[in-house]
Parts: structure tokens; C-alpha cells; sequence
């Protein structure tokens, strides 16, 4: 039996993507998964609802809520995590998926965008953090997990878009001090990042369009690595910031090619950050 049969885990920025790639995972283990994302209606653009992928996630064969959440409101973040809490009967997990990109400089970079990354990326750690952590107390097997880096200072991360890497790297660093302040209620703070590329339609339409999506993973490597990291114990697991590839091979995997988003052997991306 799965640890995350009728566990529930809430999902930010769930209806796309890497998050809408965990909330399969999760679902496939039993889960009850809340997704949790601006997208109520279609995008011109971008495919997937909260709706589409609550329907997906039955398919699957877990129990779904679709909540319309922006993560740069915190009395609504609170809202939505109580009602998820009040509809499965508490929560045992929350992973902070939202994220906002935008690989530019100081010289360039609108303020009013800067505020938008550090409020959609650092902000939403905390805020959704603290709203969970009333719900995660009573779980019994408490977790968050943040989509972010391990902080790696070498200049050449800041030097060309260091607004969103400070960020990005915030999401990482109050993620390590809830590890150490949550530990005493038994509750494991982790974060993910991946080890390549992850073709999304945030690569193809913010950092290189169809050519980079080639060098890269689907997200079911990132959704694989977070069932595999929400599956553990706090005193198995907590205070790691953790790449996809690393936790797979931990559980035994070895072929990744399953993984490619195009099949072949052409060389993979390295994500941002690691060297």
C-alpha cells in the first residue's frame, strides 16, 4: 500500500506542467490531490485548466478538488488551504509549485516584474508554508516541498538575470530554516529541482522555444522524484535540497531515457544552477 493512498496533498501552479505532472504521480498512489492555480478557464496558449486536470487526476484514480488560487494573496491562500483541509479532512502535504520566470537583468528588469517574481516565487514559499502549518501539525507526516535550487553562488547565476535567481534562491533558503523550525513537529521540508531541462511551456514560450525543449525531460521525472520525496519520513528526509535525478538512482532507476521529451541520444540541458 502506498504511503500516499488517501494522503492529501495540496499543489500550487497544478494546472500545468511539472504540477500538473505531481498531481498525476499522486493520484496514481491514491492520493487526494488539490489543484491549486489561476487557470479556471482555457489559455489562447497554454493547454491544461484546474478543471482538466481534477479530471485527469480521477482518471488516475485519486480523489480531486480544483481550487482557483493566485499565490500573491495570502488571505486567499489561507482560504484555499482551509477549504481543501475541510473537504479531505486535513492535509498532509504542500508543494509549492508556482513559479514566475523571467531571465533578465537589473538594467532591463521593470520593477513591477521584479515584484512579480519575488512574490509568485520567495513570498508564496512563506505564505503558503504558514497557512499549511496548522494542518501539517496534526498529519503525522507533514511535508512541504518547494520546486527550487540548491543555492550555488558561483557569480555566473546572477551575472545575467540575477533578479530571478535571488528568488529562486530565496524559495531555497527560507525552505532550509522551516526545515530546522518545523522539525519539532515532525514535519520534513525538502526541495526539488531538476538535473536537465524540463520541457514546459514555460521553456517554450519564456526561455528558448521548440530547439531547447529538445534537450530536455518531461516532467514525470520531476513528478517521480516528488511521489518518491513526499513518500519518505521527516527523520528520513527533511532539510535537502534535492535533484531529480539523485533521488531516482537512490530508489534504483537506471534507464532515463524513458524520460526524454524527444527520444534519441542527443545531449541533455543541465538546468540553471548547476554546474
Amino acid at each position: 500500500m502506498s504511503t500516499l493512498n488517501n494522503k492529501t496533498v495540496f499543489i500550487t501552479g497544478a494546472s500545468r506542467g511539472i504540477g500538473r505532472a505531481i498531481a498525476l504521480a499522486c493520484a496514481r498512489q491514491g492520493a487526494n490531490v488539490v489543484i491549486a492555480a489561476k487557470s479556471d478557464t482555457p489559455h489562447p496558449k497554454l493547454p491544461g485548466t484546474i478543471h482538466t486536470v481534477a479530471d485527469e487526476v480521477r482518471a488516475a484514480g485519486g480523489q480531486a478538488l480544483p481550487l482557483v488560487l493566485d499565490v500573491r494573496d495570502e488571505d486567499q491562500i489561507k482560504q484555499r488551504i482551509d477549504e481543501a483541509a475541510e473537504h479531505f479532512g486535513g492535509l498532509d502535504a504542500l508543494v509549492n509549485n508556482a513559479g514566475a520566470i523571467r531571465l533578465t537583468g537589473v538594467e532591463q528588469l521593470k520593477v513591477s516584474r521584479f515584484d512579480l517574481l519575488h512574490q509568485v516565487n520567495a513570498r508564496a514559499v512563506l505564505a503558503c508554508s504558514q497557512a499549511a502549518l496548522p494542518w501539517l501539525k496534526k498529519s503525522g507526516h507533514g511535508h512541504i516541498l518547494s520546486m527550487s535550487p540548491p543555492v550555488n553562488m558561483d557569480p555566473k547565476w546572477f551575472a545575467h538575470f540575477g533578479p530571478y535567481t535571488s528568488t529562486k534562491y530565496a524559495m531555497t533558503m527560507i525552505s532550509i530554516g522551516m526545515a530546522q523550525e518545523f522539525r519539532r513537529y515532525g514535519i520534513a521540508v525538502n526541495t526539488l529541482w531538476p538535473k536537465t531541462v524540463i520541457s514546459t511551456a514555460a521553456i517554450q514560450h519564456e526561455a528558448g522555444g521548440e530547439q531547447l525543449m529538445a534537450k530536455g525531460r518531461t516532467p514525470d521525472i520531476m513528478a517521480d522524484a516528488a511521489v518518491s520525496i513526499l513518500s519518505r519520513s521527516a527523520e528520513e528526509m527533511t532539510g535537502q535540497n534535492l535533484i531529480d535525478e539523485d533521488v531516482l538512482r537512490e530508489d534504483g532507476v537506471t534507464d532515463f531515457d524513458v524520460y526524454r521529451y524527444v527520444p534519441g541520444d542527443a545531449d541533455l540541458m543541465p538546468d540553471l544552477y548547476l554546474d
